[in-house]
């Protein structure tokens, strides 16, 4: 497997509809978003479930408690101190067969305590990306909308993989919403 550069990236999204959208260059307003050298910033929409906790007692993914969240939508969200909101990207995501992507958060919000979650797209998964953000500051941390909240980086298989997402029907496949966690 090696890293993939920026012209491999722009080749393989006018290929496979891979990024939608996509911005071919790194825009620079506000918190960066679009293709990077070795990458791709993705955004935070303007969707946000936000942990409250009224009426839980305990998160559970195997029992998941969709009560403990509520639903905001805007152009931005505060954070409350040492807790978390789920969001999911602007841009939609097809992963060919070959691939495996790696996600990191960007480092102006890790500089503010925020540490954003994002499992890695493996090969055939496709849809919009649900994101955890979580502030580990003691104060509150606001995230901004339509503006860069992490970095995929790509990886390519010099074959394919003998079983991707699609084969197994994963159950976070296709999805278009802020998804909350599956059994």
């Amino acid at each position: 497997m090696a890293i993939k550069s920026d012209a491999w990236i722009k080749r393989m999204v006018a290929k496979h509809d891979m990024i939608r959208p996509f911005s071919a260059k790194q825009v620079k307003k506000g918190i960066s978003y679009g293709l990077a050298s070795y990458g791709y910033d993705f955004r935070i929409a303007d969707e946000f479930k936000v942990f409250t906790g009224v009426g839980a007692q305990l998160l559970d993914p195997k029992a998941y408690d969709e009560s403990a969240f509520t639903e905001v939508k805007g152009k931005s969200i505060l954070i409350p101190p040492h807790s978390f909101v789920l969001g999911r990207t602007v841009e939609y995501f097809r992963i060919p067969r070959s691939i495996l992507t790696i996600c990191t958060g960007k480092s102006t919000y890790a500089r503010c305590g925020v540490i954003v979650n994002v499992t890695p797209f493996e090969p055939e998964w496709e849809g919009f990306a649900t994101i955890a953000i979580c502030n580990t500051a003691s104060l509150p941390t606001k995230i901004y909308a339509n503006e860069g909240i992490g970095q995929l980086i790509f990886l390519e298989s010099d074959e394919d993989c003998q079983v991707s997402y699609a084969d197994k029907k994963g159950k976070y496949q296709a999805q278009k919403k802020i998804t909350h966690a599956k059994i």
